[in-house]
């Protein structure tokens, strides 16, 4: 797709509307144009007809219409137009010109001339009519003088005086489209000097664009570009976490892995190398529950900007998630129980996060609830969010830790459990890229915890 310049589309739309303005004022000077011929050609066979009547005679009861010259001549023109008259009397009578040319449509009124369009030897004129009273008792009335010319003179008039407008307005949008050119040249080039900015940047350099200087038009982009690489250091930060906490965690597991293996390949008993593979299982054991948890966490830590979310039911990811730890606390006697309204509780998430969240939520409380405890976890519709809440009966943590336990491999010394330090740390990031909020509280009656998870509503999400 061929790309689209900015500086000529500003330009278009800079010459656009003066194009539609000159335009404007072009049809406007040609009607002025008009305007101002005809009404040279109006006096000018008003004149000439007001000459005519004025030598209007009576001689001996006859009434004559001399065409004095001077009424001709005030015509003259290069090539000359051909001029018509007409004269009639009082009755009707043809005093002077031709019968058959200017018959005006109506008589006129009073002393006012009146003006009319007629044609003179197949060519159209222009053509004036005035009553001239009559003085004397033989010839009572008004004659009618009429004058025609045809319109070469007219129509060269207006043809000049349009010319004359043309080319000023051509020199007008010339001037006007350099001007222009050479103000977006200038306007663009803190554009310019900005896109240069950017590409002489290290790619390994994120640091924010300076907002001093910058135009106000232009502070919104560089806002926005330094979102972006802001955006991109959090990424970067996060995957180099990433890999330093799999780093960290899985370097522990591997060393006993593969001291367990020195172990068993020197044993010379079968017990003694069934021992061995035994450590060796429950290291590698160790290192795909923890490699897990990282992955989760990665996950997490995605953002609420990059999920994929849509709308689900949390009461059937809640009972889902309740239903695969139903194994491990029976292994540890843990009285495992789920309360719901038994209705769908839609929100707009990523349903297999919220999944790992309760699945976290309740591993956590199985693995520090000792054996023969109790953990309960329940889901709710409170107002405009979803409340998921899980109660166990272990040790609890003290209010001056709570604070902490959401940190990243943080684990408490006296707990005795062999956790990673990631499960609440991967619920909080799971939480706040839906938008709610978590809490932990004492258990009434202590000791024990509880964790309450509150999510927004689909409807209350999407606004």
């Amino acid at each position: 797709m061929r790309a689209k310049s900015l500086r000529r589309e500003l330009l278009l739309w800079l010459l656009l509307p003066l194009a539609a303005v000159v335009s404007l004022n072009l049809w406007t000077t040609y009607r002025n144009a008009l305007d101002t011929a005809d009404l040279i050609t109006d006096r000018t066979l008003l004149a000439s007809a007001k000459a005519i009547a004025e030598n209007l005679r009576q001689s001996e009861g006859v009434l004559e219409a001399p065409i004095p010259p001077a009424s001709l001549e005030m015509f003259a023109s290069d090539p000359p137009d051909r001029v018509a008259y007409r004269v009639t009397g009082p009755h009707g009578e043809l005093l002077a010109g031709r019968a058959d040319v200017l018959v005006p449509p109506r008589t006129p009124q009073g002393l006012q001339p009146l003006y009319f369009s007629a044609e003179y030897e197949n060519e159209p004129v222009r053509a004036v009519v005035i009553a001239q009273p009559i003085a004397g008792s033989d010839n009572p009335g008004s004659a009618l003088v009429a004058v025609g010319q045809t319109l070469h003179s007219r129509d060269r008039l207006v043809s000049e005086l349009w010319r004359k407008a043309l080319f000023d307005q051509v020199l007008l949008v010339a001037a006007a489209g350099l001007l222009a050119l050479l103000g977006l040249n200038r306007g663009l080039a803190p554009v310019m000097r900005l896109r240069e900015a950017v590409a002489r940047r290290d790619p390994a350099v994120l640091e924010p664009l300076t907002v001093d200087g910058v135009q106000t038009e232009l502070r919104p982009l560089v806002t926005a570009l330094n979102e972006a690489f802001g955006r991109v250091l959090q990424q970067v930060a996060t995957q180099r976490r990433f890999i330093a906490n799999a780093a960290h965690q899985l370097r522990n597991p591997l060393a006993l892995a593969r001291t367990q293996a020195n172990v068993g390949l020197r044993a010379e008993t079968i017990e003694a190398k069934n021992e061995a593979l035994a450590g060796i299982d429950r290291a590698v054991g160790r290192m795909a529950y923890l490699s897990n948890q990282l992955l989760q966490l990665a996950r997490a830590e995605q953002g609420s900007a990059l999920l994929r979310k849509e709308t689900v039911d949390f009461e059937r990811i809640a009972r889902d998630a309740t239903e695969s730890i139903t194994e491990a606390a029976l292994a540890r006697s843990i009285d495992l129980g789920f309360e719901s309204p038994g209705i769908a509780l839609p929100i707009h998430g990523h349903s297999s996060l919220l999944g790992e969240m309760v699945a976290n939520l309740l591993d956590n409380a199985v693995r520090y609830t000792p054996p023969g405890g109790t953990v309960t976890a329940s889901v709710s519709a409170d107002g405009g969010a979803i409340a998921f809440r899980v109660e166990d009966s272990g040790p609890g943590i003290p209010e001056a830790e709570r604070h902490l336990v959401c940190e990243r491999f943080y684990r408490r010394l006296e707990s005795g459990s062999e956790g990673s330090g990631l499960g609440l740390a991967i619920v909080r990031e799971i939480v706040l890229a839906h938008d709610g909020t978590i809490d932990l509280a004492d258990r009434a009656p202590p000791p024990g915890l509880v964790v309450t998870v509150r999510l927004p509503t689909a409807s209350s999400g999407a606004q």
